[in-house]
């Protein structure tokens, strides 16, 4: 899934300067005109990261920002702030307000793009991944939703039951790792069940033969159960 950035200017050539640029390197761009609306954009999208103009109708780029870093679901938004203002004084208040990288125009694409691959690197390593990201568990050709129970083979959706999808994401999660049966059934199952080994044997053969070839990903281990072998 593509993480969004949020490009906030109302010169509308800039603008789609920056949006060629920003989904040509593999991102959705997200687009607003004024103070307002890129506040209201960030609290409804949750971008990964917000390119801002200072001069803005409504409120400016500061306040944004302000308001922004104030806001609890908000706060760990990167901001990179874009100006044509190059007075010292300036840059230190986009700073203060709170903004991660500061960016005079006019200014390399290609610039504006390297910043943006590193104040995004950056925030990961500080908070983590985003609640989107947790949510997907992807491995080679096999891509699952852990929020909405969904598996995806090559992208084509397949349609696994509960048992199965607990059973792949939980192999997943591990790769590499061996597991006998009693773990599996203990790592797996989420509820109570009377569950027998002969069970997960079914189990497995029914999602390999869902999979199709990756499928193959999950190894039988002579004496001891199942792995994940992750490609």
């Amino acid at each position: 899934m593509k993480e969004k950035i949020l490009i906030v200017d109302d010169e509308k050539d800039l603008v789609e300067l920056v949006k060629y640029h920003i989904e040509k390197g593999g991102y959705k761009a997200l687009v607003a005109g004024s103070g307002g609306e890129a506040l209201d954009l960030a609290a409804k999208q949750n971008p990964a990261l917000i390119i801002l103009d200072i001069m803005l109708p409504g409120f400016d780029g500061y306040e944004v920002c302000r308001i922004l870093k104030r806001n609890e679901n908000t706060k760990n938004i990167p901001v990179i702030m874009l100006t044509a203002k190059m007075q010292e004084e300036d840059t230190l208040t986009g700073l203060k307000a709170g903004a991660d990288d500061y960016l005079t125009k006019p200014f390399s694409p290609k610039i504006l793009m390297a910043r943006v691959e590193t104040v995004l690197r950056r925030s990961k390593q500080q908070y983590g991944k985003s609640t989107e990201d947790k949510d997907l568990l992807s491995d080679g050709a096999i891509s699952l939703n852990l929020s909405s129970y969904e598996t995806f083979v090559e992208r084509k959706k397949i349609a696994l039951t509960k048992i199965e999808f607990s059973l792949l994401a939980f192999l997943m999660k591990n790769p590499g790792k061996a597991f006998n049966r009693e773990q599996l059934i203990n790592g797996a199952w989420s509820y109570d069940a009377a569950i027998v080994d002969r069970a997960v044997d079914v189990h497995v053969r029914h999602l390999r033969e869902k999979l199709g070839k990756p499928g193959k990903l999950i190894e039988t281990v002579h004496g001891i159960g199942y792995k994940f072998t992750s490609k």
